[in-house]
């Protein structure tokens, strides 16, 4: 018998990491809750261990499912001490939720993948339509958020006002 490369549980059988397709063994909970969404209880708490799997899809994995418990504390933790290879980040990402949506990707200058919250700095001057200033290059930009459904736009505040920006002018900080 095969063992869940979340919770290692017995009876697992394969399921597909979208987009890119790579498959690992889940048992049915873990299962359910990736193509569903999981639900708060103590099972989840396996995701701990996981999110540090030497296997990329286990990450991918378990990432999408601790984000998708923004109640759990600990899920939050777990996120916030979690570090991703960037490629294996924009997988994730790229996934959506845990059941698989598709998602937009937002990266930096660089290539770098943005997150809702993050700091970056602006690259080169602005110019600010309608409200007659510039943005300066090296501005820090705290606090974006990304355009749902814009891959090349974030918004972020200068100067005391709520500004769009296209990604191709920031670097994360």
């Amino acid at each position: 018998m095969t063992s869940c490369a979340l919770c290692n549980a017995e009876g697992a059988s394969a399921f597909a990491v979208s987009p890119r397709e790579d498959s690992v063994p889940l048992c049915p909970v873990c299962r359910a809750g990736a193509e569903d969404g999981p639900q708060e209880g103590p099972h989840w708490r396996c995701l701990n261990e996981a999110i540090w799997s030497p296997e990329p899809a286990v990450q991918v994995l378990a990432w999408r499912l601790l984000k998708a418990l923004p109640e759990a504390p600990w899920a939050r933790e777990a996120l916030e001490i979690a570090w991703l290879e960037p490629e294996v980040l924009a997988w994730a990402e790229a996934g959506g939720a845990a059941h698989g949506e598709d998602a937009i990707v937002h990266v930096d200058c660089n290539g770098t993948v943005l997150a809702s919250g993050d700091t970056v700095t602006l690259i080169k001057d602005l110019p600010v339509k309608g409200a007659g200033f510039t943005a300066k290059r090296g501005t820090a930009v705290r606090k974006i958020a990304l355009v749902p459904d814009n891959a090349n736009h974030l918004e972020g505040k200068v100067e005391g006002q709520r500004i769009v920006i296209l990604c191709q002018f920031v670097k994360k900080a």
